[in-house]
């Protein structure tokens, strides 16, 4: 089959079209998947980079190069294994969000264990579900299962980022799903402001490229307290001093993004009682505990998307081929994507 992989980690360039054997028949919970479209997200470009490191022994568990890249997919199952075959069967359309140490979805076919995967949504083409995973599990498990956000709580929460994959779902998530009455983003352009606004349901914009975030977040007179942050912007060491400012008593703080320095002391965070926490979508798979809740949450976002409670974030699609996929890594890692970017076959 053809695949794209990097053939050494470092730049765009090493992105190579191979020609690998097709993967065997799915054993125990894995199903065979045509891939008919996939993403990049962010973690494919520092993987592809040599510089990931949300774990710190990730390189010497993932596939040596040529490495397959690549969570988000969606595609039609071609064969099931035998603990698979009571949820799905060959001929299924699903989408998923594939394991980080293992071949990924840069390909022709993938085996993808299928506790990970629901049937696509109904509403969506193979891009716009290719799209979904990995951003709306992130910013689920971020806002319902590490800083635990009750539905319908007197609160309000700040998304660092309201523009990008993760974010311009989080906020769907925080003021479609979870009904809370205040939901602020921050977005730095015109475009940026509307998309956020707009697609993901943002109550209030300010700008993170302010000097002083807590001023800007205090300039809105909100009329209840701002009880979570989720970082989903690089570092997360500038938003920290501002979060512990910002953030009500006993409220939760969490980032998706890696930074080595980490300054709370001097901050309110102590003396707020505030709780600092990290979401990483792989830890789940890498450490093979919890791994059907995926599954669960995207059967649960299917049904959202079908019944028009959550809009689809992706904002443009190319060929899944060589130059595509070196394509998406440059959008990427330009900074200013807006939302997700998909590519199909």
């Amino acid at each position: 089959m053809h695949a794209i992989a990097t053939t050494a980690y470092g730049p765009i360039t090493n992105l190579q079209t191979i020609d690998i054997p097709k993967p065997a028949s799915p054993k125990g919970h894995d199903i065979l998947v045509r891939i008919k479209a996939c993403s990049v997200n962010p973690v494919d470009t520092k993987v592809r980079a040599g510089t990931y490191d949300d774990y710190p022994d990730y390189y010497a568990r993932s596939p040596p190069p040529p490495q397959i890249l690549g969570f988000d997919a969606a595609g039609i199952i071609e064969s099931v294994g035998p603990n698979a075959s009571s949820s799905f069967q060959p001929g299924d359309e699903v989408y998923y969000a594939g394991s980080p140490i293992r071949q990924g979805s840069n390909a022709e076919y993938q085996l993808v264990d299928a506790r990970a995967a629901a049937l696509k949504p109904k509403r969506l083409d193979w891009g716009q579900a290719a799209a979904m995973p990995l951003t709306w599990i992130t910013a689920y498990e971020a806002l319902v299962e590490r800083m635990q956000i009750r539905q319908g709580e007197n609160a309000g929460i700040l998304i660092i980022n309201g523009a990008g994959g993760v974010g311009s779902v989080a906020s769907q998530i925080a003021r479609r799903v979870l009904n809370l009455p205040v939901v602020v983003t921050t977005a730095s352009r015109d475009e940026t402001v509307d998309f956020s606004k707009r697609i993901g349901g943002a109550t209030h914009t300010v700008n993170h490229h302010c000097e002083d975030l807590a001023a800007e977040v205090q300039k809105l007179k909100l009329n209840v307290p701002i009880k979570y942050v989720f970082i989903t912007h690089t570092p997360t060491s500038a938003y920290l001093a501002p979060a512990a400012k910002i953030c009500a008593p006993f409220g939760k703080v969490c980032s998706i993004v890696q930074d080595r320095e980490m300054p709370m002391y001097g901050t309110e965070f102590m003396a707020k009682s505030l709780t600092f926490v990290w979401a990483l979508l792989g830890t789940k798979p890498y450490y093979g505990v919890d791994v059907e809740s995926h599954g669960e949450i995207l059967s649960d976002l299917a049904r959202l998307v079908d019944d028009g409670t959550v809009t689809c974030h992706c904002m443009q699609k190319l060929k899944l081929d060589e130059q595509g996929l070196r394509k998406a890594h440059e959008i990427i890692q330009g900074g200013k994507a807006i939302g997700k970017v998909a590519l199909e076959f």
